[in-house]
């Protein structure tokens, strides 16, 4: 009978065990698909051969055991060929870039990068036409409550609104408009056809006509369902579709603090011109208003906080070029005059503090 030195399922390994720290040279000896390592008295096992892990090293082949950090084999004088087809396969040092070579590597991972870019982009304008505008109501009219006593009402003013809606047609009349009493100059839309316009805007605002253009501009949200697209990328499809768990205030902060794409505001502001130009209300009511902002982007902030927002929003003086090159023929005031001062004292008439909030726009 053969000793286990001339077996050929058996095979001379260094091995450390991971816990003691000593090598030791014991010999592999294969039985079916498992082995001992035996060194001397000492027998070690039995281990299965599925549970060993090829290492990335060079020299040697080497092997580590699932379930035992530290623990390895490596065979100094190579691996039998009676025992190499039980072997897991050897992971060559280097792994996939040595094979490729590191340019073509790099050129796969920038082409990967830009291909979860893409992704990351187009997936929530793809996925909000799945999502019915009912499940979308039902969060904005989650959202809306949230504002609890701040929504403000008087029968003039609500008069007011409901005129100057008539005026921007039917969108605007599907759409549920009010007015929030937040002194800050801005407007917003929520999901579902919501559009909150702050008292700070109305406090601010010159004319009827720039509150028509920004309602125009907040219309062109709700016609694009962009404000469905900020909530995907902000909170996930898991948020719109499984509902909002309880915490609606949270959620409406998330919303709030989330940004339109460049795009997204170019879109509605390409919808306000059009819409304003069907209602035969000036644009540049509005133009005036982004002339004013204009002047005042980096005094209100300051640089850091002017690069956020021009990541989203193009410059007031281009979206002013804009307006007013959309301004041809006739036109007649959003509201009258009584109307304007209903709309205006619709939540007691209170001063707003000045423009701090305006890049939210």
């Amino acid at each position: 009978m053969p000793s286990m030195s001339e077996r050929s399922d058996a095979a001379a390994v260094w091995h450390y065990d991971g816990a003691s720290g000593l090598r030791r040279e014991p010999l592999l000896v294969a039985d079916g698909s498992g082995f001992e390592l035996v060194e001397g008295d000492r027998r070690e096992g039995p281990y299965a051969f599925a549970d060993l892990i090829a290492q990335a090293a060079p020299g040697d082949p080497q092997f580590g055991l699932r379930g035992r950090p530290g623990w390895r084999i490596g065979f100094g004088e190579g691996v039998p060929a009676a025992l190499a087809d039980r072997l897991p396969g050897a992971r060559r040092y280097g792994g996939w870039i040595d094979r490729i070579g590191l340019w073509p590597a790099a050129g796969a991972f920038a082409l990967l990068s830009a291909l979860v870019l893409f992704l990351l982009a187009t997936t929530p304008a793809m996925l909000v036409r799945v999502i019915p505008r009912s499940a979308e109501a039902r969060i904005g009219d989650l959202m809306v409550g949230d504002f609890g006593g701040r929504i403000c009402s008087t029968d003039e003013g609500d008069a007011a609104v409901a005129a100057l809606k008539a005026r921007m047609g039917p969108p605007a009349m599907l759409a549920d408009v009010r007015v929030v009493d937040i002194p800050m100059v801005n407007a917003i839309t929520l999901p579902g056809g919501h559009v909150l316009i702050f008292r700070g805007l109305l406090d601010q605002a010159a004319s009827p006509d720039e509150v028509a253009g920004v309602l125009a501009h907040e219309l062109g949200h709700v016609e694009h369902r962009h404000v469905l697209q900020a909530l995907f990328r902000q909170l996930g499809l898991s948020v719109v579709l499984g509902g909002l768990d309880g915490n609606v205030g949270g959620y409406t902060n998330v919303l709030l603090s989330a940004s339109y794409s460049r795009s997204d505001e170019a879109q509605a502001d390409g919808y306000a011109i059009d819409a304003l130009d069907s209602a035969r209300i000036s644009p540049m009511g509005v133009a005036g208003f982004f002339d004013r902002l204009s002047k005042v982007e980096v005094k209100a902030k300051g640089a850091a906080a002017l690069m956020g927002y021009l990541a989203s929003h193009p410059m007031s003086s281009e979206r002013k070029a804009r307006f007013a090159a959309g301004a041809k023929g006739s036109y007649s005031p959003a509201l009258d005059a009584a109307q304007w001062e209903a709309l205006r004292e619709i939540c007691g008439g209170r001063p707003a503090e000045d423009w701090k909030d305006a890049f939210a726009l």
